[in-house]
This record gives structure tokens, C-alpha cells and sequence, in this order.
């Protein structure tokens, strides 16, 4: 899909580290995310030689295994530089960080061709609208019930209408306690409330097969990896095994071939991950799939990127908001889209993507760890 013919030479890159951004309550999902920080822990600012300048939270890997290959003062097209590096990592796997990284520059690539063009992103990619509707999740196993419940009253006070909580509790083995907390939630949000849990791949098909039987009469809107991403075989067994509960993968794979095999193994919610992706027009590849199949799509990743995307998304096909590593970088980030009653709205007159990293702000806070400047050798 996004074969673009414009030339690109890149002229030097700007990488800023930073400290960990501490998240204002430690987080915890069902086999251990997060903890106390949220995953950012540097910026990149990528200058072309017309003078466009790319900016996106990126990891020193990027700057260890692509800046080297790009800063070499030669000029390609978008296309070129895109299918070269590609396979240039094919042994490395299309699963692996080498790969996303590629993924990532083609996030920075387009940012540099919508400047050029004097669009914003989504427009540049042909969205005809300029909101992303969104599902806000969180709910954090360390939770008390009466915290967990508050939060997802407040989710829909803001104006959502699917939210989304984690469970695995006690390393899985405290079913109960999820089960008891799914219908807390469901007492106070009542039936028009659509609430998907998320186990993050802590279960067997059994044990997953048990808690899905449990939670099935309070009406989950969807059961987010139950059990391992990848065991392909046990996923279909547990759609037979569960035939009347959505589940949804998506997040863990990095590749659009990955999710036609999870369409075919009964999974019913599609949903890659902004800047997990290896090829950025896997989105709109996986969106349209889960369009002719008839199943649900979201996308996932940090919400103020990925709302570019969702611009080219229906009302029903969602980004996810996951609120507690996001609002805490979101303080550290410029020029957020504006989210009002269930969407983020896009900006229409900035080129390219506006958010960025505020360097300032993190310097101010003793975050910043410093900066190096990379031009070609």
C-alpha cells in the first residue's frame, strides 16, 4: 500500500535518552508488565535534506542498527529504502526488534513526505475524517476492587463506551478475585457498557477455558490474549471450547501474515500494535482483512500516534486508550490530538505528525539524560 516513489536523503538524526517516567501508581498486568515506569526511554529528531524533520520516541537500537544504514548520503526513494532494509534483517525474523525498527522508519519516512506535502499524516494517507474513535482501558491488577471500579466509572463518564481491565490475578490462580471484579464493573456500569478483559497470554487453554465459563454470564465484550500469542492450535481449540466468547490477539505479532492464520483459527478481534509493526501498511492490510472476514478490528499502541492511523478507521474499528503508561507520557509530549467523549481528534492544519517529545519539560524535570547529533561518515 504505502509504495511511495519520493526521493529521501537523509541529512543527520538527533537521538535524546532519557530517565524512566515514573508512573503516578506502580502497574501490573497478568504475567507482569510495567511496573513502576512507563517503556519510553528516548527521542529521535531525523533530518532530510530539505530541511524536514521527523521527531518520534524511538529506543538506542534504532539509532544502533538503522542510523547506521541510512546516514550514508545516499538518496533513494521512499520504496527503496523501505524494501532494502527489510530484507536486509530477514534472518534476523520479521518477529524480531531489527524488524520493527524498520517499521519505525517508515513512521518517520511518512512524517517527512506529509511535511513536504504541507499535510497532516492522515490526511497524506487519504483519511477522509480527522477523529479516531477509541476504547480506553487500564485497570491494573494491583487495584483494590473499589479502585478498578471507580476507574472504569470514570472511563465512561468521559465518554466511552467499551472498557477494558486486566486479570490474571495471583499469577492466574485467583480466578475468583478477576471473576468477582469483572461483575462489580458490570453492576455499576450496567448492560450498555461493552468490557473486555485482558489476561496477557497467562493461561493454558484449560485454565483459560475455566475463567472464560465463569465470566461468559456477565457478557465480556471480548478476552484479550487468554493464552499464548502464538500457540495457534490452542487458540482454535479454546474458540471451540469458548464458541460464544470474542477472543482477540493481535498485539504480539508484527507481521499481517501472522493475522490471517489467527482469522482462521476462530480468533474474532484482529488488533496489531502501533510501533510493534514491521510494515506500517499492515494496519489498513489487517484492517481490511478483518473487514471481509466480519470480525472486530482495534488498534494498539501509544494513542496519540496511533489516532493518525485511526483516522482511516470506521466508527466501530477502535484505537485503544491505555490510560496508565499514557497520561504520564503525555505530559512529557507536545501537541496531543484532542480527545473529547470517546475520540481523539486529529489536527488538520499541522504537516506530518505533530506530537513530539518535549525535551524541555523532561530537561526541567531532571529527566533528560543528554543528546548526540549523527550525520553521515
Amino acid at each position: 500500500m504505502f509504495e511511495f516513489t519520493h526521493r529521501i536523503r537523509f541529512s543527520h538524526a538527533k537521538y535524546y535518552s532519557f530517565r524512566p517516567i515514573p508512573l503516578p501508581k506502580p502497574f501490573k498486568d497478568g504475567t507482569g508488565g510495567f511496573g513502576n515506569f512507563a517503556p519510553e526511554r528516548g527521542c529521535i529528531e531525523l533530518y532530510d535534506s530539505e530541511g524536514a524533520c521527523a521527531h518520534l520516541a524511538c529506543t538506542g537500537r534504532f539509532v544502533e542498527m538503522i542510523l547506521p544504514l541510512i546516514l550514508n548520503n545516499e538518496t533513494k526513494s521512499f520504496k527503496e529504502w523501505k524494501q532494502s532494509l527489510y530484507w536486509k534483517f530477514r534472518n534476523e525474523g520479521f518477529q524480531s526488534g531489527p524488524a520493527v525498527e524498520v517499521g519505525q522508519l517508515e513512521i518517520m519516512m511518512m512524517d517527512i513526505l506529509a511535511q513536504r506535502a504541507g499535510l497532516p499524516l492522515h490526511r497524506f494517507m487519504g483519511a477522509e475524517k480527522d477523529w479516531a474513535a477509541a476504547y480506553k482501558g487500564g485497570g491494573s491488577l494491583l487495584l483494590s476492587d473499589e479502585e478498578l471500579v471507580e476507574d472504569m466509572q470514570r472511563y465512561v463518564e468521559e465518554g466511552y463506551r467499551t472498557v477494558k481491565f486486566k486479570v490474571g490475578s495471583d499469577e492466574g490462580t485467583d480466578m475468583g478475585r478477576d471473576v468477582r471484579r469483572f461483575k462489580k464493573v458490570r453492576d455499576a456500569l450496567g448492560e450498555e457498557v461493552a468490557i473486555a478483559v485482558d489476561a496477557n497470554q497467562r493461561w493454558s487453554v484449560e485454565e483459560a477455558c475455566q475463567f472464560g465459563k465463569m465470566i461468559e454470564e456477565y457478557g465480556p465484550a471480548w478476552f484479550e490474549e487468554p493464552i499464548h500469542a502464538h500457540d495457534m492450535n490452542g487458540i482454535r481449540r479454546l474458540h471451540e471450547l469458548l464458541p460464544d466468547i470474542q477472543l482477540a490477539f493481535g498485539e504480539s505479532m508484527r507481521i499481517s501474515y501472522a493475522y490471517e492464520t489467527y482469522a482462521e483459527k476462530g480468533v474474532g478481534h484482529l488488533q496489531p500494535s502501533f510501533g510493534r509493526m514491521t510494515r506500517m501498511d499492515d494496519l489498513l492490510r489487517i484492517r481490511d482483512m478483518a473487514r471481509e472476514k466480519g470480525i472486530r478490528f482495534s488498534s494498539g499502541g501509544r494513542v496519540y500516534m496511533n489516532a493518525s492511523f485511526g483516522c482511516l478507521y470506521g466508527p466501530e474499528e477502535y484505537i485503544e486508550f491505555h490510560e496508565p503508561p499514557t497520561v504520564p507520557v503525555g505530559e512529557y509530549t507536545m501537541f496531543c490530538p484532542e480527545e473529547r467523549n470517546g475520540r481523539f481528534y486529529v489536527s488538520k492544519d499541522a504537516p506530518g505528525i505533530a506530537q513530539r517529545m518535549n525535551v524541555e519539560k523532561l530537561e526541567k524535570d531532571g529527566l533528560l539524560q543528554g543528546y548526540e547529533i549523527y550525520r553521515p561518515m
